[in-house]
């Protein structure tokens, strides 16, 4: 099978869309297919070559095509649609005559003028568009719509789109990347990071909706050998988070770090947090986070929101969940889970039980199998 994966993605990049779409890929062509990964040509101030700084094989080509790229310089909006309708453009010319029997893609705006004279169009959903004018079209031409949750399955289907031709298939992890054979202490000493704290942990993003500051309001309602580590984000909302959260005495907020370094992070952690907020759709009901499949791969009592979307995986019996937004029950969670040390193992080896079906491997295998008879 030969397969375009067409996206409108600056990669490498710092966020993690740039993860999942690298892993997908590679798991693509560790399951034969011939695919060819389609980017725009972006500014970027990561040079590092795109394989090496994911760490994954060269089992895939990646070709990048003309872009109108103005975002860097931090001008009006207008200028982001300036830059996707050049790379339509641009990845419809591409396409046409190029022979392939797949186009991927999990942009539907991407797939609109593509739409008029392609059949062969897969459209992986992470969540639902607000304007649908466009993306309705896509939808209804797509053969297959790969979505991350149920509830997004839902939504589509209360949209008109068909149910036989929506496959659920949530994000997954590299098992072996997380599974790393280091002790706590060593992974600390590694890091730099204190020996004589109890380590609540936050690897990911810091927007609103990801519930970071919840956390950080939570660290006030831990006991004085507890600290609360944040790693990840870009580096403009690093510094609000760290201005907004500078008097707090007992977080520590590394920013950005190398993909290469999360495992160890995670490995040198007592818990680890997931604390989505309940007030926007996108967290509620349509996000599968890849460091939910990171945290349960890596050994360690996971602490989560209580909500639909994150309850697709997680369960009473493989993590302590909380009330979302909710701080002090976010606190008393962690907590729970820091003395309940017999309980805490209970949930970490179910939660590495139930994980060993979330593999990239395993995603890209359903859905090979689910588009091949369309």
């Amino acid at each position: 099978m030969k397969l375009v994966y067409l996206t409108n993605a600056r990669i490498p990049t710092e966020k993690a869309h740039g993860i999942q779409i690298m892993k997908m890929c590679e798991a693509f062509g560790n399951a034969g297919v011939e695919l060819e990964l389609v980017l725009p040509w972006r500014f970027n101030q990561i040079k590092e070559n795109s394989f090496d700084f994911y760490g994954v094989k060269k089992s895939f080509k990646i070709k990048k095509i003309f872009s109108l790229d103005f975002i860097f310089l931090n001008i009006p909006k207008i200028f982001f649609w300036v830059q996707s309708l050049s790379f339509s453009i641009s990845a419809f010319f591409y396409l046409l005559f190029k022979k392939t029997d797949i186009i991927y893609s999990r942009d539907s705006f991407l797939l609109y003028l593509i739409s008029f004279f392609k059949k062969n169009l897969i459209l992986e959903l992470h969540y639902l568009p607000k304007h649908l004018f466009l993306h309705k079209r896509v939808f209804k031409k797509a053969k297959a719509v790969i979505v991350i949750t149920k509830q997004l399955k839902k939504s589509l289907i209360e949209k008109g789109i068909s149910e036989n031709k929506i496959l659920v298939a949530p994000d997954g992890v590299d098992i072996g990347k997380f599974d790393i054979d280091i002790l706590k202490d060593e992974a600390r000493k590694k890091l730099n990071l204190p020996q004589n704290k109890k380590i609540v942990l936050y690897s990911g993003h810091l927007y609103k909706w990801k519930g970071a500051q919840i956390l950080a309001n939570a660290s006030k309602f831990l006991e004085k050998d507890t600290i609360v580590v944040f790693v990840g984000g870009t580096k403009e909302d690093e510094e609000r988070f760290r201005d907004k959260n500078k008097n707090l005495n007992n977080i520590l907020i590394l920013g950005h770090r190398p993909y290469s370094e999360i495992p160890y992070y995670l490995k040198a952690a007592d818990v680890l947090v997931l604390p989505n907020s309940g007030k926007e759709e996108i967290s509620k009901s349509w996000t599968s986070p890849m460091k939910m499949f990171e945290y349960m791969a890596s050994q360690r009592p996971i602490v989560a929101s209580d909500l639909i979307s994150l309850r697709e995986i997680l369960n009473e019996n493989n993590a302590v969940l909380v009330e979302p937004d909710n701080s002090r029950a976010l606190a008393e969670g962690i907590m729970s889970a820091l003395k309940k040390d017999d309980f805490s193992a209970k949930i970490l080896i179910e939660a590495w039980q139930n994980v060993q079906k979330y593999t990239w491997t395993e995603r890209v295998k359903n859905i090979l199998l689910f588009i091949k008879p369309l």
